[in-house]
């Protein structure tokens, strides 16, 4: 069977779909019976605790672990000079011009890179003995200066990070379309401008953790471990660990938040892999926050200036970008990747050809980098952000510098220069949408009235073009090695009980509820009878996981056309039951086989039951040809990109004697196409618009001159509490997508992309009268007092 085609699935009404149908998993949640990594009791248990470096960058000449070994409860105590010998490296050395090949063990043996970089662990009976245990473990070192910035890695004679390569500077690539030089030549003006972000960390309420658990009889590794991605992490840990595939398998339990954390397998969950075989027993392991904050993955550390050819109208001609990433330590991800990403989407929803990217990676002493939450979220700032930069050189009005910019309705299909294709996108309408919601014309004459009065408010506005699932054809084209498609399975038993499942797994974001819609809406029964499956590689068909945005389009999209595909299968045994040559008449709804007879539709009397039973009880009577049961297993792999639109404007007031900074109004318009749950998709839309403004306001990983990680605790990392989270105003105004199932576009992470670059852009209007730009995040208090104090 071919299956129904995406394209033919949108349409106007549906009957599950776009319900808020309240979330399954709070049935099990919200009264504390969900099972987390830590509710899952496993007898005899040992436990691990890694010893981490104390310093950014030195070289480790020797190991003493005896006093460690001879302490009560420990079982074994191992350095990389042992696991590396059980594990395979991670090589990654994918074939892309000006990308450095990196190699990185297990546990690092001759130097650490970063301050909490993990060179030791202990294995004993219970937690508690395995840290005091830890604390004598004597390393020795030698220190090396440490790289402790961007700069300071490319500068002459910078000590090598990584020893194996010619340089820091881990990858460097170019783009360019167009003219730029002519466009240059024929500019009323160049505009420049300069934009920062800061390190951030993912900070999951739940850190990372897992349990590993080898059973030596049949040669085989359970690893119970919270993922977004199980099935790519089974075969990252098979190949590491020197195992077939089906020799593993990735449970994945409830999961307490990711935000793009718990993607890769980390050294630490490959040691304690290889412990549990090694020594034939269970072994588990949680980080505490120290760790989390200072040893997982970090994210964000990037820069972009940008040379703006415009015209007297503020109509940009060309636009280059020069655009650095501090990527840490080490390589756990092609180090193109996420800056790769921002240069292919940065022009978003303007219409700009002629357009130029340089992109150049370092690595640092730093703890190394990855996707979070949006990796591409700086793009907005930058653009929107650039044209708040035209508006300021030209005397525009900022509104109008966007209008004459923006892709219009009658563009469409537009391809951008980098070759993306935005259809079925609609920012110019939220735009103007957000215009009349906010009251821009009253705003702008109100902040000229209290100016006067010593009160300085400002406005920020940022359109959002969200890249939200990607297709293979994506990865390819943008040189990086990977997959995008997604694959899904829906099963019918005898009695008629549904269970469907996906290669993802949820991470908070109520994936069970959207897809159980999906389902339904695809069979034509209620919700309420599907239970989604998630999270376990040996059930779930092999998909690539939860990031991006894809949650929706890809896992939900895929269910919903497997579900399409066995309906038919069950209205074709419906018409073989009631003698009909075809099922063109009959339609299945809340589960009973309708038939559409003199212009309306009458009940048959039969029902999801009797066709399950029939199909697995009675095959004889199924029409000739047809194989017994109803189960069906659907792959889809979504188009090189899709994109959702939406609009936010962001109104602050500051205190020019502070430097604080207050949210007076926030406001999005979007365009998010078919929604699987309105009660889900204003969830992660509010989520992620205080999560982005968490990282433009709070977040700060900071790190001093010696590399010293200075945020091990969450009273020196920031973020936001409900105080200072403002109510967020969303008019939706959706429309489809059609070349995706049903429509779905995606949207959870357009919210962080959104308010990065409203904030900021709010602060700068608030800051217009004192002459001033805030060029760098986080925008806290002693930075914006720093650049009023400079104009007196």
């Amino acid at each position: 069977m071919s299956g129904v085609k995406p394209e033919d699935t949108a349409r106007d009404g549906f009957d599950q779909i776009g319900k808020p149908v309240p979330r399954k998993e709070d049935a099990r949640l919200l009264r504390g019976k969900g099972t987390y990594l830590d509710d899952i009791e496993v007898p005899g248990a040992l436990h691990a605790c890694f010893v981490r470096s104390p310093y950014a960058h030195a070289r480790i000449t020797g190991f003493d672990l005896d006093e460690a070994k001879a302490a009560p409860g420990v079982v074994a105590v191992v350095t990389g000079h042992e696991v590396n010998d059980w594990t395979n490296a991670l090589k990654m050395a994918p074939p892309i011009e000006g990308l450095q090949p990196t190699e990185m063990t297990t546990l690092p043996v001759d130097k650490a890179r970063f301050h909490g970089d993990p060179v030791a662990c202990v294995v004993a009976t219970d937690r508690y003995l395995a840290e005091d245990a830890a604390e004598l473990v004597y390393v020795e070192y030698d220190l090396l200066d440490a790289v402790t910035s961007y700069d300071a890695a490319l500068a002459d004679g910078a000590p090598l990070v990584d020893e194996t390569l010619p340089s820091n500077l881990v990858s460097h690539q170019k783009f360019e379309a167009g003219d730029i030089a002519r466009r240059k030549a024929e500019a009323y003006r160049v505009v420049e401008a300069a934009f920062a972000m800061q390190r951030m960390t993912h900070l999951p309420i739940e850190t990372r953790g897992c349990i590993a658990l080898w059973d030596d009889g049949r040669a085989h590794l359970t690893m119970h471990i919270g993922s977004q991605a199980p099935h790519p992490m089974r075969s990252m840990l098979a190949g590491r660990l020197r195992l077939a595939e089906h020799q593993v398998t990735v449970a994945s339990p409830d999961v307490g938040g990711a935000f793009g954390q718990k993607i890769i397998v980390y050294r630490e969950e490959i040691t304690v892999a290889a412990l549990a075989c090694r020594l034939k027993r269970p072994v588990r392991w949680r980080e505490d926050r120290l760790e989390n904050l200072s040893a997982s993955l970090q994210a964000r550390e990037n820069a972009v200036k940008t040379l703006a050819a415009v015209a007297r109208d503020g109509r940009i001609l060309s636009l280059e970008a020069e655009i650095t990433e501090d990527f840490g330590a080490y390589c756990f991800y092609p180090a193109n990747y996420l800056a790769r990403v921002i240069g292919m989407i940065l022009t978003g929803p303007y219409r700009i050809q002629d357009y130029a990217f340089e992109v150049k990676i370092a690595l640092t002493n730093k703890c190394g980098a990855g996707p979070m939450r949006a990796p591409m979220a700086i793009t907005s700032l930058v653009m929107d952000g650039t044209l708040d930069a035209v508006a300021r050189e030209l005397d525009i009005d900022p509104a109008e510098v966007r209008r004459v910019n923006m892709v219009r309705p009658s563009d469409l299909p537009y391809v951008m220069p980098t070759g993306e294709k935005l259809e079925d996108v609609t920012p110019s309408e939220c735009f103007e949408r957000g215009l009349e919601e906010i009251g821009y014309a009253a705003f702008r004459d109100a902040q000229e009235a209290d100016r006067d009065n010593g009160i300085y408010r400002g406005l920020g506005m940022c359109n959002v073009i969200e890249s939200t699932t990607y297709g293979s054809a994506f990865y390819k084209a943008a040189g990086i090695p990977g997959s995008g498609h997604e694959a899904a399975w829906v099963k019918i038993e005898p009695s008629g009980a549904i269970r469907a499942s996906a290669g993802l797994m949820g991470t908070g974001q109520s994936y069970e509820t959207p897809y159980a819609q999906a389902v339904a809406e695809g069979l034509g029964v209620d919700p309420a009878q599907v239970d989604v499956v998630l999270g376990n590689t040996d059930i779930s068909p092999y998909g690539m996981g939860a990031r991006g945005s894809r949650g929706a389009t890809a896992g939900g999209g895929t269910l919903f056309l497997a579900a399409l595909d066995l309906k038919a299968k069950m209205l074709d045994i419906a018409a073989a039951l009631l003698g009909l040559n075809s099922p063109s008449e009959l339609e299945l709804r809340g589960g009973q086989v309708l038939r559409h007879v003199g212009g309306a539709w009458s009940e048959t009397g039969l029902g999801l039951g009797d066709i399950a039973r029939t199909a697995y009880m009675d095959p004889l009577k199924l029409p000739e040809g047809m194989e017994p049961g109803l189960e069906m297993h659907r792959a889809w792999d979504p188009p090189q990109m899709t994109y959702s639109n939406s609009t936010h404007f962001c109104a602050v007031t500051l205190d020019a004697a502070t430097g604080r900074v207050d949210i007076d109004r926030y406001l999005i318009v979007e365009d998010c196409g078919t929604v699987l749950n309105p009660l889900v998709v204003e969830g992660q839309q509010q989520g992620a618009t205080v999560m982005g403004i968490g990282g433009v306001l709070f977040e700060h990983m900071v790190y001093d001159e010696s590399g010293q990680n200075l945020c091990g605790t969450l009273a020196d990392y920031m973020i936001p509490t409900a105080c200072e989270a403002p109510e967020i105003e969303i008019v939706s105004q959706n429309t489809p997508n059609r070349r995706t199932p049903a429509g779905i576009k995606g949207m959870a992470e357009g919210g962080i992309m959104g308010a990065i670059g409203a904030v900021n852009n709010a602060v700068n209007d608030a800051l217009r009268p004192f002459g001033v730009v805030a060029e760098r995040q986080p925008l806290s208090p002693d930075y914006i007092r720093s650049l009023l104090r400079v104009t007196g």
